[in-house]
């Protein structure tokens, strides 16, 4: 992204909405921060900036934020390392952005707990669709209210609420997680297709990522996610959830 780059959007920032979803961009480049920061508010967004993860972290501390934008290479704490912590406490989505853009490094990042990677260099407007398309699917409709909890295993789904329950305390998901287990238990016994969950998660179908997300709430209901009891996978054909 280049400083004409982000002049393509409006020339001059409109008053934000106080609603406008409010965003964090984490980057040790001074230069890029600030074009990412005016460029995100021309469209739209309220906008906070951090140069560290320990900035970061001092800002989440009083603040609330619809989507995180990490840079992975920082001095100090990386984005990576950064967003495995988060995931200990937050669900908040995350959008990692790196110049290492090989197969490994996307899923690591995916592994991570991020609903999203972008390689630099990168167009303006495809950070505004993969911004757009996570806030999207982060607010999905969620089932009407007063539908009965499904039991998995130890665990109760509520899909009313979108959350996953052991012995009344509450597991922390992220947003993707939540989504993929609202659209099982919307269809158990179903097999669904990579390309199905894919479409209704806003998930590239291209690569591992749905793989990648399925393999993480594996970690957080199966006994042994090597061994899936609920979970399954069925050869050629997708996934499936089996609540017992």
């Amino acid at each position: 992204m280049n400083r004409d780059q982000a002049r393509q959007g409006s020339q001059s920032a409109p008053a934000l909405d106080v609603d406008a979803p409010h965003i964090m961009v984490v980057d040790d480049d001074d230069r890029l921060r600030k074009l990412l920061r005016r460029y995100l508010s021309e469209n739209g967004y309220r906008v906070t900036t951090a140069g560290t993860a320990a900035e970061a972290e001092s800002k989440l501390v009083g603040l609330a934020f619809d989507l995180l934008v990490l840079d992975v290479m920082m001095p100090g704490e990386s984005g990576v390392a950064l967003t495995k912590r988060l995931r200990e406490r937050m669900s908040v989505p995350i959008l990692l952005l790196t110049a290492m853009g090989e197969p490994e490094d996307r899923i690591s990042g995916l592994e991570s707990g991020a609903d999203d990677y972008l390689t630099k260099p990168f167009e303006p407007r495809e950070l505004l669709l993969r911004i757009a398309t996570i806030l999207r699917r982060t607010r999905v409709a969620l089932p009407p209210a007063g539908e009965a909890p499904v039991r998995i295993g130890g665990f109760e789904f509520h899909p009313a609420r979108a959350e996953l329950a052991r012995g009344g305390e509450s597991v922390r998901l992220t947003h993707t997680e939540s989504q993929l287990l609202t659209i099982f238990v919307g269809q158990l016994g179903v097999t669904l297709s990579r390309e199905e969950l894919c479409r209704h998660c806003g998930i590239d179908a291209g690569g591992r990522a749905i793989d990648v997300q399925i393999a993480r709430l594996r970690r957080k209901i199966e006994p042994d996610p090597s061994a899936p009891r609920y979970l399954l996978t069925v050869w050629g054909e997708g996934y499936t959830l089996r609540a017992v």
